[in-house]
């Protein structure tokens, strides 16, 4: 077998895998970048980028639809699926092309074909074994399933949701996440009836339980269902649609069921236990410096147990290459990653819930402010909230360790947010701070300067 040796082999050219290559090529150390599907992953081909697309061509047709209410004289004719895909790839494929660039720049090797992990320096690509001084595990995840229910035919994960070529006239979503959420949102906006089925009591379970409730009077008033606290018995599928059966004997019926219940990590037939890492459920288990149990393997990205984020693998990636590098980065904080949920209305939140907040703090003080304050909000004419999460009884001086936000476009403040969060400070901090008039940034500083005693827009 034929050898390249390199300072760094990582498998997985996901976002984890890639930013990593990037981030130690930038710091002079020899790369080998190894993919059996596209760079970029499921992020960029299956995922984030190619749902936004889908979201803004849902917020376009809403447009058409809704003009009148502003005196825009507009109509919604019908959703061309073919031109809203062509629209959606072009996006992915300008994407992948410039990704492509960029690795081929930074004079990263990149071999494309099924890598396995087949020692603590070594990986095997076609019977070609590449060896490094250090080897990176980021083989991302793939959407789950339920045992006995099968992929395929009017049975679709989001991956294949992604290709539908017409809008189905109903849907069941199984699985009240954010990836059930945002396609419940595209499909509503596209004409479809859909229903959502969630086994947990809340939409967006791992959200405060602010955010679920104001998202689902949100879905409420746009009329698309869902039944939660309740779990799926069976799914049969016939010439003309699903039928969806559901424990409290209900049975709904419609022509696509879309299964929406997770991602798991992508950690089998890649040589992974053989070659003797601890797995936990499937899932890599590694140290607050992403390191794994043998010496010289990290792991980063969705294999790793925690938020499924692209951007948390992003800051993984670059972590773990700046690590190796000898720059000693400090651990990443969990907490302190953002999280958007990009329906309509968004989700956006950073930090701890109210409940995590209670828990770690003991005594906390919380504050909400309504976007109907904001001038901005009014604009759009959209609704939700923002609310605080500070450390400490009121009164007392604490640092802001929540905030949860749910409106249109929220998701374009949470860069604000986190570094509220991250740089640990105060309502007073925040509140001698100037916000842009009319923005929406705005109802972030509104709401510190209501938490800090002394509210401008808003009452009480």
């Amino acid at each position: 077998m034929a050898e390249r040796d390199a300072d760094l082999v990582i498998l997985g050219g996901g976002s984890g895998g890639y930013a990593c290559a990037l981030r130690a090529a930038e710091l002079g150390l020899s790369v080998t970048l190894v993919e059996q599907d596209k760079l970029g992953g499921t992020c960029l081909h299956y995922g984030c980028i190619p749902t936004k697309a889908l979201l803004h061509a849902a917020e376009v047709a809403d447009a058409a639809r809704d003009g009148d209410a502003i005196g825009v004289k507009s109509s919604l004719a019908g959703i061309d699926m073919a031109g809203v895909n062509s629209y959606k790839d072009g996006v992915v494929a300008r994407l992948y092309k410039g990704l492509q660039g960029l690795v081929s720049s930074r004079g990263i090797t990149y071999v494309e074909g099924s890598g396995r992990f087949v020692a603590p320096n070594a990986v095997e690509v076609d019977g070609q074994r590449i060896t490094g001084r250090h080897v990176v595990l980021a083989t991302g995840s793939y959407p789950r399933s339920l045992p006995g229910l099968d992929i395929g035919g009017r049975i679709v994960t989001s991956e294949q949701a992604l290709t539908l070529d017409e809008v189905p006239e109903r849907v069941v979503v199984l699985g009240g996440g954010v990836i059930g959420a945002e396609f419940a949102s595209v499909w509503r906006s596209f004409g479809a009836d859909v229903t959502i089925v969630e086994a947990l009591p809340h939409l967006v379970p791992s959200e405060d339980e602010f955010c679920s409730k104001l998202l689902e009077r949100a879905f409420r008033k746009r009329r698309i269902m869902f039944k939660t606290g309740v779990k799926l018995t069976g799914a049969q599928q016939g010439e003309r649609g699903v039928s969806v059966g559901l424990d409290s004997g209900e049975q709904l019926d419609a022509d696509l069921l879309l299964v929406a219940v997770g991602r798991g990590p992508n950690t089998a037939g890649h040589g992974y236990e053989e070659a003797g890492v601890t797995l936990d459920r499937g899932f890599v288990v590694t140290d607050d410096r992403l390191r794994t149990n043998l010496p010289d393997v990290h792991a980063v990205g969705d294999i790793v147990p925690g938020l499924q984020l692209a951007h948390r693998g992003f800051a993984q990636g670059i972590f773990v290459a700046e690590d190796i590098a000898g720059l000693a980065p400090p651990p990443i904080d969990e907490a302190g990653i953002p999280r958007v949920t990009y329906c309509e209305p968004e989700v956006a939140s950073v930090g701890l819930t109210e409940a995590a907040a209670r828990e770690r703090y003991g005594e906390v003080h919380t504050l909400t402010y309504d976007l109907a304050g904001n001038g901005k909000s009014q604009i759009l004419r959209t609704s939700g909230a923002v609310k605080l999460v500070k450390a400490g009884a009121e009164g007392v001086t604490g640092p802001v360790v929540g905030v949860h936000m749910v409106g249109a476009r929220v998701g374009e403040l949470i860069g604000e947010a986190q570094l509220i969060y991250n740089w640990d400070a105060t309502a007073e901090d925040v509140a001698a701070l100037i916000h842009a008039h009319p923005t929406q940034t705005e109802a972030l500083g509104e709401a510190h300067l209501a938490l800090a005693g002394k509210p401008l827009h808003a009452h009480g």
